[in-house]
Order: C-alpha cells, then structure tokens, then sequence
C-alpha cells in the first residue's frame, strides 16, 4: 500500500468554477499512482470543491445564478463584513458546498462518470491562488 501527499496551487479570476480534473490526473501520472483513493482537500474557507458536469458551459453559467440568488453579497443581517460585501457570503456559500472530495483512481485515471469534472469553486469576486492538499492511498 502506497500513500503519497502533494499539493496544487491555483490561481483563480475570480468568482467562477475553474476546472482541475486534468491537472489531478497529471499528478496522479507524475507520482506512478494506479490504484486506491485520491483525497482533495481545499485550504480556505471562502472557495469549495465540486464534481460538476464538464461538458456545457451553461451548467457552471446556472450554479453562479443559483448561489447569487441564494446567498447576496453584502446582506445587511451579516456581521463578519471585515474584508468587503463577498467575504460572509463566500465563507456561506463554501460551506453549501465541499471543502473536500474523495475520488476513487483505477488504472491511474480518476473514476469520474463521462460528463463530470472536479472544480475549484471560487467564492470571491477577487483573484486568488487557492491551495489543494492532496492525498493519496492504494496502489
């Protein structure tokens, strides 16, 4: 049995989802990983992780609408306002969401169904680089 930890760091725009599916399986190539589990953590409070589906740009276009209307920037009930009117509501929106997902490996290649991919979900209005603990066990 192998375990190996690593790290991604990636730059975001923005609020968006940016896709990472890719550059996991990089690192699972780059480490020789076959068989096991891929744990993906995110090290922040105001973006998420998501399997979204990959293949119409129109599904991440509906999850940015649906999170605005669900969580607004700048609610007047929220208190923690510290760094601007998208940080409560960025901190609430990560936890509607994941902050981390495991994701079974088979012959090196992540087991997601056809359509799906595995996204950064930025939170903030801003840039960020967002940091990925990654971590792997099996073959």
């Amino acid at each position: 049995m192998k375990q190996k930890s690593g790290e991604l760091t990636v730059r975001t725009p923005g609020r968006s989802l940016i896709e990472v599916t890719a550059n996991l399986s990089d690192w699972l190539r780059e480490n020789n990983l076959s068989e096991g589990v891929l744990t993906v953590f995110i090290q922040h409070t105001s973006a998420s992780l998501t399997v979204q589906e990959n293949a119409d740009p129109d599904v991440q276009v509906d999850m940015q609408g649906f999170f605005s209307r669900l969580v607004r920037d700048g609610d007047p009930t929220f208190v923690h306002q510290a760094e601007g009117p998208d940080d409560m509501s960025a901190h609430i929106r990560s936890s509607l969401t994941d902050v981390s997902l495991t994701i079974p490996v088979f012959e090196g290649r992540l087991r997601l169904g056809t359509w799906q991919g595995v996204y950064v979900f930025e939170h903030r209005t801003s840039s960020h680089f967002r940091k990925l603990a990654l971590n792997f066990m099996g073959d």
